[in-house]
């Protein structure tokens, strides 16, 4: 059994909702090591009870620069189908996806709602704009995840990623070379640095028993501790490296793969 790679695990159930200032009952971190079970990590003290997105962005950039080296899992898309790529004539480049996108949808500036975007009344969300229809290879590998593109509607994760992408792009360019962005940075996550993967927890939130935690909580704390049990036990590799062909690869580092999809 090869040895872990990481040496903590930390699970985000993240929330689209409101501003990147607004403090938000929905947005739960829970961090597990080697040795201990997930546990809340709540914000730093203030008028704010919960976490807001630029918080955590720059919570998660601490510890990304910090150490010790995370396995991290954020539950929205990091990328969109290989439909919007087309439509919108980009190139097959993460970080170039990543700095258009958020030139159109600036939803970590100011107080701008994803919902004011959608609308007309800030960035240029029209002329960035993808189908409920279109789907990544990686939704339809699961059974219930849902399109990126699909708003408004209970377990859509559209309002999250769009949300979510600007702030990736800020972690991204603060830590630089330190974290592994999965799969975009390669199949095979190095050792000697944190890694970043996108997942959904529905695929492993009944494993683990509740235990009084909220909906948001438990999804935060089951992300933090399978991430931990698959590294322990040596299956790790495994996931990070799907029964894909290569067009199907080629296809995933650009859309994006929810990690324990196999």
């Amino acid at each position: 059994m090869p040895p872990p790679k990481f040496q903590s695990y930390i699970g985000i159930d993240y929330s689209g909702a409101e501003t990147s200032e607004s403090s938000l009952k929905g947005l739960r971190v829970y961090v597990a090591h080697r040795n201990t079970d997930p546990v809340e990590v709540l914000p730093p003290p203030s008028q704010r009870w919960y976490w807001t997105r630029r918080g955590l962005a720059e919570w998660l950039t601490k510890q990304i620069q910090d150490g010790p080296h995370a396995l991290i899992g954020i539950d929205h898309g990091f990328s969109f189908p290989l439909d919007y790529f087309t439509k919108h004539g980009l190139a097959h480049n993460w970080d170039a996806f990543l700095d258009d996108f958020q030139h159109h949808w600036p939803t970590d500036e100011g107080n701008n709602y994803v919902d004011f975007i959608r609308n007309g009344m800030a960035g240029n969300g029209a002329a960035r704009c993808g189908d409920s229809s279109w789907f990544r290879l990686t939704e339809f590998w699961s059974t219930s995840a849902k399109s990126v593109f699909l708003f408004d509607v209970q377990g859509a994760v559209g309002k999250s990623t769009h949300a979510g992408l600007p702030w990736l792009r800020y972690v991204r360019r603060k830590v630089k070379d330190q974290c592994h962005f999965w799969p975009f940075d390669g199949w095979d996550a190095p050792i000697g640095k944190s890694c970043l993967v996108e997942v959904y927890p529905s695929l492993f939130r009944k494993r683990f028993p509740k235990d009084g935690r909220t909906d948001d909580q438990h999804d935060a704390y089951a992300v933090a501790k399978w991430l931990r049990r698959v590294d322990e036990t040596g299956y790790l590799p495994q996931f990070f490296s799907p029964s894909l062909n290569a067009d199907e690869r080629l296809a995933a580092q650009i859309e994006g793969w929810i990690l324990g999809l196999m």
